[in-house]
């Protein structure tokens, strides 16, 4: 068989995913604080065969720009409001059968421990669908409202993560496939031969296991992850089984591929262990013409200071200092601007102006739109697809669910007809849509 194209639906439990208009927007139905907003969504894009949902995440209110929120809150900034994805995920397993399932938590404001149990219950109440979008948090906002005076520093971050997915991996090992018996008839539950003893002594973190929750379907949750920097994309490299980006255009879509498969490599993994999947907001209508409307008509509602906004807060840096004339160069070259903040700016496009990123921002956080017939997306996604530009992709909606529901029954029989997509789940779990391998016993 060829190699079959993977798609994820990409959700926030809030009002604001990346577009910042889809609250607003008239084709949205209900809004986030209704179960039915996420159940609708789910079964849709199970019906199209995706491989999984999954929700980001973020845990405070940002005031990075101008040291205020009341912009962030008037008007719906990414960040301003939502609820917490696991509950959601556990009510969602109830209402699909194949789909994969995924939610955001951090490793700076977490501990391994919570992370373990929630996703090893997940897990196997979903039989095998669970995945774990690890981040490290982006900025002091988050850090106060969990009583710390700063966030760490970035690179700091990603070190206490490392730390900490090996220790919530060790937990999740901790339990042999076999170990739980349940036979009644000899009153023997588990062989403790077969439970393992954990004690982790770190820099970061004590732990003594084992967990107390047998070894899951999957053995562990699949690992998500999304840091473009070259720290984050080392820790992808070691831990991810499926990696989300966002990108311009294929040549930086193949070129972000090569980096990571080469990366994952030199830790000893098969390129394929991780997929790569780029982020893309498709506008589909009955021509060109009328998808170009479409987007038009989103893009009008997405206000440009709330791109801003939203910039501010997940570099953690205040730019309502700069005019909005200025280039990026100019701000990046600030020689008080700290280095991974200069990084973040160059990587979003040197020649733009802080007022051009805002308005990107506002519209779709730089997902690039795509528009056109249901045939013409199926096509343009092949063609990237092909020439090696991703593994599949992440699908970001400009109104819930009318941009799934559009999405499966138009682009979707295209993708099936080109022979890139599969045309039935041939698994249960989410590894097995994946085609990852699965994770041996005592690993």
């Amino acid at each position: 068989m060829s190699r079959q194209m993977h798609l994820a639906a990409f959700l926030l439990a809030g009002p604001v995913i990346h577009s910042h208009a889809v609250w607003r927007h008239p084709d949205t139905e209900g809004h986030y604080l209704e179960p039915e907003y996420y159940t609708r969504t789910a079964k849709i894009v199970e019906e199209g065969l995706f491989d999984f949902l999954f929700f980001a995440d973020r845990l405070a209110i940002g005031d990075q720009m101008g040291g205020s929120r009341e912009t962030a809150l008037r008007y719906g900034a990414q960040d301003a409001t939502r609820l917490d994805p696991m509950p959601i995920l556990s009510y969602l397993i109830a209402h699909t059968q194949r789909l994969g399932l995924g939610a955001t938590r951090s490793t700076t404001y977490y501990e391994p421990a919570h992370v373990a149990r929630a996703f090893a219950t997940l897990d196997h109440l979903s039989r095998g669908r669970a995945a774990w979008n690890i981040v490290t948090s982006m900025n002091d906002s988050e850090g106060r409202l969990f009583g710390k005076a700063r966030h760490l520093e970035h690179d700091v971050r990603y070190d206490r993560a490392d730390e900490f997915v090996e220790v919530a991996c060790q937990l999740w090992q901790s339990w042999e496939h076999d170990a739980l018996q349940l036979d009644r008839v000899h009153g023997i539950l588990a062989d403790p031969g077969k439970v393992r003893a954990l004690q982790h002594n770190g820099k970061w973190f004590s732990v003594e296991g084992p967990l107390n929750i047998p070894r899951s379907p999957q053995g562990r949750p699949v690992l998500i992850q999304a840091g473009s920097s070259g720290r984050g994309r080392r820790f992808g490299a070691r831990w991810a089984e499926a990696i989300f980006t966002i990108q311009p255009d294929l040549a930086r879509m193949r070129a972000f591929r090569e980096d990571v498969r080469a990366q994952v490599t030199q830790h000893g993994r098969s390129a394929d262990s991780c997929k790569v999947l780029t982020a893309v907001m498709p506008f589909v209508g009955g021509s060109l013409a009328e998808a170009e409307a479409r987007r038009d008509e989103h893009n009008a509602l997405a206000r440009p200071e709330l791109g801003l906004v939203t910039l501010s807060s997940q570099l953690n840096f205040d730019f309502s200092g700069y005019p909005l004339n200025a280039s990026i160069a100019q701000i990046a070259a600030e020689p008080d601007l700290p280095p991974s903040v200069a990084e973040k700016l160059l990587s979003l496009g040197s020649e733009s102006t802080l007022e051009s990123l805002g308005r990107a921002f506002a519209s779709s956080v730089r997902v690039p739109q795509m528009v056109g017939s249901g045939q013409q997306v199926a096509e343009q996604l092949a063609e990237l697809f092909l020439a090696g530009g991703c593994d599949g992709f992440v699908i970001s909606p400009g109104y819930v669910p009318g941009s799934f529901t559009e999405f499966v029954e138009s682009v979707v029989p295209h993708l099936k007809r080109l022979g890139v997509y599969r045309t039935a789940y041939e698994g249960s779990t989410l590894r097995e849509h994946l085609d990852l391998a699965p994770l041996e016993s005592h690993s």
